[in-house]
Formats: structure tokens, C-alpha cells, sequence
């Protein structure tokens, strides 16, 4: 494998297929939307409230651009499509600003939310991923993953291959931030990609692969393609174990 950090378990049997440094706590990126988007469908609200991308969802850190502007609107289901689908980064931060008790509760939700799934690495301060304070491990995100799949809507979003939303008179379209998404030979339960300099290219998946349920954790990948890569030499080699 060629990403720094590796992890593939069978979402089943908790066997570990492939394990590499998976214990090393990294800024995870935008991998942190799976987190987010859990705790905004606990909360159960409205998914057809409208809300508005303000000042406050811009990106300061990193200085990242958005083709959301501020000052549309969507509504919160349209927003947890493009966080998830897309990572759109203001919209997952617009979603955690109109959580209960706004972002610094949001923020505190996340935080309890990885405590309750046991993940004992992992640490939240934003929503996006935008920023190098949100660490985790592999075998945290392996948890994370597993998880998130639980939700109907994140396995529905985040396996989308391309989504257009509305904006007063304008259609704007949004592809999937994963190239495997929508290929025939990707049977892909649940998905999420991020990257940032310090994170590297990361990528976490639950796969149907040779009638296994695989959840593959992929972080700290250099290239554009590297993580995509290891994930197909991964289901080569099951292939390949498969006919012996």
C-alpha cells in the first residue's frame, strides 16, 4: 500500500485484512463530514428548513474557496448532500451553525458523539475538516465508518455519483469528490473522501467485494490517485485469495 496509513476490516467479522501505522493519530480533513452529518440527523430537525450561508461558514484557516456563495440559500437536506456528496465545506459549516445551541454546541456534540462510539483518539473543533485539530486514527475512522452507515441518508448522499441543486433561477451541478463513486465494478455502501496539506489525500469506504462487506480506510496518501489505487489492489488481492 502506498498510502502512510492503512486499514481494511471486514465490517462483519471485525477480521483486520490490512493493517499499516493505523494506530497514528492524523488530521483526518474532510473525512470529519461523516461526524458531522451523524450528529445533525440525531438532532431529527426539519430537512426541508431553509438555511443561509453567511460570513461565518467562509473558511479562514485555509483559505479554501466555495462555489456556494454567501448569502444563498438551501435547504438543510440539500446542504447535507453537497457536505456529504461534494464536501462542500460551507455547508456542513452553515449545518452545524443552525444545530441547537449553534456551532460551539454542535462541536461539543461531535466530540461526545466519537466518545460514545469509542473512538478514544479522535478529536473534533469544526465541522468541515478544515483545519489540523481534527485527528483520529484508522481504527477510530474504521468506527466512524461503520457508524455512519447506519444512516440511510449518508449511505444514499455519499454514494451519489452527481446532484443539482437549485438557487433562484440557477441549476448548479455537483459531482462526487470520490472517482469510484458510480462505477460498475464499485459496489460502494457508504464513502467519504478529504484533503488537506497536512492530512495528505484521504479516503474512508464501506465496499460489497467478493461477497465480503469491506470498510477501507485509506489516510496520508500522496498523488491525486494513490488512495484510489490501494483500494483497488486491495480488492484485486481478495480477488486473487478468493480462487485459491
Amino acid at each position: 500500500m502506498k498510502s502512510k496509513i492503512a486499514l481494511v476490516v471486514d465490517a462483519n467479522t471485525s477480521e483486520e485484512l490490512l493493517v499499516k501505522d493505523a494506530d497514528r493519530v492524523v488530521p483526518i480533513a474532510s473525512i470529519t463530514k461523516l461526524m458531522t452529518a451523524m450528529v445533525v440527523l440525531d438532532a431529527k430537525p426539519p430537512m426541508d428548513e431553509m438555511l443561509k450561508i453567511s460570513e461565518d461558514d467562509r473558511d479562514l484557516v485555509m483559505g479554501t474557496i466555495s462555489r456556494l456563495h454567501i448569502g444563498w440559500t438551501l435547504s438543510r437536506e440539500d446542504m447535507l448532500h453537497l457536505a456529504l456528496m461534494a464536501s462542500e465545506n460551507r455547508a456542513a459549516a452553515a449545518l452545524s451553525r443552525y444545530y441547537p445551541g449553534g456551532r460551539p454546541a454542535f462541536i461539543q456534540a461531535m466530540n461526545a458523539k466519537a466518545e460514545k462510539l469509542g473512538m478514544t483518539h479522535t478529536h473534533f473543533v469544526n465541522p468541515n475538516g478544515l483545519t489540523n485539530e481534527n485527528v483520529s486514527t484508522a481504527f477510530d475512522l474504521a468506527k466512524l465508518v461503520r457508524a455512519a452507515g447506519q444512516y440511510p441518508l449518508i449511505r444514499e448522499f455519499s454514494t451519489d455519483p452527481r446532484y443539482t441543486v437549485t438557487i433562484g433561477r440557477y441549476q448548479v451541478p455537483f459531482g462526487n469528490s470520490n472517482r469510484l463513486v458510480g462505477r460498475p465494478d464499485w459496489d460502494i455502501e457508504v464513502q467519504k473522501t478529504g484533503f488537506t496539506n497536512e492530512a495528505g489525500r484521504c479516503l474512508v469506504m464501506e465496499v460489497k467485494a467478493q461477497g465480503r462487506s469491506l470498510i477501507m480506510i485509506f489516510l496520508d496518501a500522496i498523488g491525486t490517485l494513490t488512495r484510489y489505487a490501494d483500494a483497488r489492489r486491495v480488492l484485486m488481492q481478495l480477488a486473487v485469495a478468493q480462487k485459491k
